[in-house]
């Protein structure tokens, strides 16, 4: 039986040597996935709005067309956002990747089962959405070949991978939402972007 990799090791290994990639991280676990590989003025970790990180990565994606822009979210979140998959599909953006942990687990209330784990095909979902570079991923090597997939800017890339359903210590970005929102704005647009 193939042993689902750990989450944290996965998203480590996607963001290993990431340079100016822009990384939005979804509601929740994986917010905190993304500050354990190393909180970051190129992240933008989600602190509120379910099912919103998707989207929130499409816009960044249409506004920084140069820039590589990987959202990392959860299976639970993806489920709450799933039409904008349909958004991503039609508007196409090649440099847009969305990553979904899939632990088939509500992992920020309790560990409930989320649709996944009762057949819902999220790759599946994304390729009828338009998304032709959708995979299903299941072992840590695969993070190798996803990252190539980010890196080359052939998208948009939807990745669903199935990890271990294992509940984790908290690794906490910064709280403070204003000043989350100017290191990121200034990661993105420069210096200037305060003077706006």
């Amino acid at each position: 039986m193939n042993k689902l990799p750990r989450r944290r090791a996965f998203v480590k290994a996607l963001l290993a040597d990431r340079g100016d990639m822009l990384v939005i991280g979804g509601l929740g676990s994986s917010a905190w996935d993304i500050t354990h590989a190393g909180d970051h003025a190129n992240n933008f970790p989600l602190w509120g709005a379910m099912g919103g990180a998707a989207v929130l990565g499409l816009g960044l994606a249409l506004a920084q067309p140069k820039r590589r822009v990987l959202v990392v979210t959860g299976d639970g979140e993806m489920l709450m956002g799933i039409g904008s998959l349909a958004t991503i599909g039609a508007q196409a953006p090649r440099n847009l990747a969305v990553v979904v942990l899939d632990n088939e687990r509500y992992g920020e209330t309790g560990m409930q089962a989320t649709h996944t784990g009762l057949g819902t095909d999220l790759a599946a979902v994304a390729q009828a959405a338009g998304i032709a570079n959708a995979m299903r991923l299941s072992k840590l090597s695969d993070a190798a070949t996803l990252r190539r997939a980010i890196d080359a800017m052939q998208g948009p890339v939807f990745a669903n991978v199935k990890v271990d359903a294992e509940k984790l210590p908290l690794v906490l970005p910064p709280r403070d939402g204003a000043y989350l929102k100017n290191r990121f704005r200034v990661a993105v647009l420069g210096e200037a972007a305060l003077d706006a």
